[in-house]
């Protein structure tokens, strides 16, 4: 990709804190133009101070027919919407049976289906112009889901890569790039939710104990700056700085916890087909079935 000379506009959903927050800092130092959304306008007020800047109040869940109103409205802030970014997202904690449908429906609800809800709203915008930008933002969880307590979270993010991946595929012929990006482990308070019990089982509670411990200590282990992930995002969004001469690519795993999580699921896969290949698919043509 070439180093772009156009000014963007970034639409940002969740810009109240974390990588949302950054993103919006990074793209304004380098002469963009943002719509900075979140749920609560009074957590983002210090961006309608930045002449670059329009604020909208926004919550991913509230409908796609509210979402797009709101959408429409915004293209005409600055006249278009170059990039998206779908950044908000809320992370549950639970044991999964004690949890249930209910945690997994809300915790999607958010992560998901409002990632949907607002990609719906604005690709019209840029199919209309034949260009556009569209920025998952994902995790390194849905990679290496074997932790007690995340499989909400990880679940959710995991449907994202696959509904990008997907989406991708049907949106490239008219001129929309998209990229799944997945962070590992930043000082974003990601490990900061309340547990959600649900109906608490007594056979889980020594590990329900421990996996809390475990967790508010590996937030408190997290190394990652946000404000450089987000440097880097646009980098990449902009094909200038790291990026620089670098061919676009669907994902951007940022971090080493990132590239290790996806290295452990690729190589435990392989290891999958090469030692049950023979047992699976040799002489049965099941793929002709």
């Amino acid at each position: 990709m070439s180093k772009s000379t156009k000014q963007l506009v970034w639409f940002i959903t969740g810009t109240s804190s974390g990588f949302g927050r950054e993103l919006v800092k990074s793209a304004v130092a380098r002469g963009d133009l943002v719509i900075a959304t979140a749920r609560s306008l009074g957590k983002i007020q210090d961006f309608e101070h930045i002449e670059t800047v329009r604020t909208l109040q926004l919550d991913v869940t509230e409908g796609l027919s509210s979402i797009k109103a709101k959408v429409d409205q915004a293209a005409g802030y600055f006249g278009r919407i170059d990039v998206l970014v779908n950044n908000a997202g809320q992370g549950f904690k639970t044991i999964l049976e004690e949890g249930g449908s209910d945690v997994l429906r809300e915790q999607f609800d958010v992560n998901f289906f409002g990632l949907i809800d607002v990609t719906n709203a604005v690709l019209p915008h840029m199919r209309s112009r034949r260009s556009g930008t569209i920025v998952h933002i994902g995790s390194r969880s849905n990679w290496s889901p074997e932790i007690p307590g995340i499989g909400a979270y990880a679940s959710s993010k995991a449907a994202v890569r696959v509904y990008a991946e997907t989406l991708n595929a049907e949106i490239s012929p008219f001129g929309i790039r998209s990229l799944i990006v997945e962070p590992g482990a930043f000082r974003t308070h990601s490990m900061d939710a309340q547990w959600s019990e649900g109906t608490r089982i007594a056979e889980y509670d020594e590990m329900r104990d421990a996996v809390k411990a475990r967790l508010a200590a590996v937030e408190k282990a997290f190394r990652g700056d946000p404000a450089k992930a987000m440097e880097l995002l646009t980098d990449v969004v902009r094909g200038e700085g790291k990026a620089a001469g670098r061919p676009w690519q669907l994902y951007l795993p940022i971090g080493g916890a990132a590239i290790d999580a996806i290295s452990g699921k690729a190589r435990k896969m392989i290891e999958v087909v090469d030692g049950w290949g023979d047992v699976v698919a040799s002489g049965l043509n099941m793929d002709e079935a």
